[in-house]
């Protein structure tokens, strides 16, 4: 059992790094198309400026809380849920 335990703790911690890492990764790519959509729409005002800093801001509030929900369900929770059933169906059958 300490063994099983141990096993979960450095999946989860590793998780944690993957999770991380996405996190800045997705968020980066979801910025940099808001700032090419404000560049598109706006081609007088291109550039980095106040208007498209808001904008930015205010998209990606939304975006945030979906990419959090559907990472830690892919992230977190489908890796160790998988290990658990792996185990219990190695061991009990």
């Amino acid at each position: 059992m300490i063994a099983f335990l141990r096993l979960i703790g450095l999946v989860l911690v590793v998780e944690l790094i993957f999770y991380a890492l996405i996190w800045v990764y997705i968020r980066s790519l979801r910025r940099e198309e808001l700032e090419k959509e404000w560049d598109r729409r706006h081609p007088e005002r291109a550039g980095p400026g106040p208007e498209r800093a808001a904008f930015v801001r205010r998209s990606m509030l939304g975006f945030s809380k979906t990419l959090r929900a559907r990472l830690v369900g892919l992230v977190l929770v489908l890796p160790v849920v998988a290990i658990v059933v792996i185990i219990v169906i190695v061991n009990y059958n």
